[in-house]
């Protein structure tokens, strides 16, 4: 599919179908993500945000529908080389450019927060190590972690090591960040700790799309909300078409509970 120059991700039609088709899980999601979007989801538990995020980067296989990244349909097994030939599409080489932050940190606990940090860009996009260290050590310095490279996960905090989570997905310098709910594991107080970092990834222009419970944040740094209920995507727009101006009445009725 051709793509104009603003558009990161083309979602097309996209379905995710359990039990024979009786459970819908995505139905029918069609949406852009263009370059410099902070893109939030919200919606009720049990809508479909996270599998939408998961299937962005196909950790969710689609039972239907297609993901373009890049000009590119992840969803298929072979794609054109631009040679007139049909080639084994590198699911890996796309996912690489995609970080994903999850709701729990998935830090290897029996390495060094330095090693986590310097383990993938290291081992898969071959980085000299020393260049990685010195990348790492700038990455952790950015948020207020630089002392902490040579302690081990458990000695961190909940919020502290969501932020390094944060920062090790960077080490892949990938075109868009996925967050699944990165604070909902966190104690109330840590949650702002990790809001600050990412508010400061949107400023620098980082694409994002940020599954999540925090309205305070979709409505500040996001420039883009989308609204999922039952599966669907109900209605999305700017913050202030979400927040000030709803349209949908599920929409009305789920911000009327969340903005008590």
């Amino acid at each position: 599919m051709a793509t104009d120059d603003k558009v990161l991700i083309q979602v097309r039609n996209l379905k995710k179908y359990y039990n024979r088709g009786t459970i819908k899980a995505l139905d029918d999601i069609t949406v852009d993500v263009n370059k410099g979007d902070v893109m939030a989801v919200i919606g009720p538990s049990g809508s479909g945000k996270s599998t939408f995020l998961r299937s962005l980067n196909l950790l969710e296989q689609p039972t239907g529908g297609s993901i373009f990244f890049d000009g590119v349909d992840i969803t298929k097994k072979k794609v054109p080389d631009g040679k007139g030939r049909m080639v084994k599409m590198n699911l890996d080489l796309h996912r690489q450019k995609m970080g994903m932050v999850f709701q729990h940190f998935n830090l290897f606990p029996h390495l060094t927060i330095m090693d986590n940090m310097t383990l993938a860009p290291v081992q898969v996009k071959g980085m000299n190590e020393n260049e990685a260290e010195k990348k790492a050590q700038g990455l952790l310095e950015r948020v207020g972690l630089g002392d902490r490279a040579n302690a081990y996960p458990i000695q961190l905090s909940g919020g502290q090591k969501q932020r390094v989570a944060i920062v090790r997905a960077l080490m892949m310098e990938p075109e868009v960040m996925l967050f699944d709910e990165p604070t909902s594991a966190l104690d109330p107080e840590m949650v702002g700790e990790v809001l600050d970092v990412m508010k400061e990834l949107a400023k620098a222009g980082m694409t994002m799309v940020v599954v999540t419970h925090e309205m305070g944040f979709a409505r500040e740094v996001g420039n883009r909300v989308l609204f999922m209920a039952e599966g669907k995507l109900v209605e999305e727009g700017t913050p202030e078409d979400i927040f000030d101006h709803p349209r949908n009445l599920r929409l009305k009725e789920f911000l009327s509970q969340v903005l008590k």
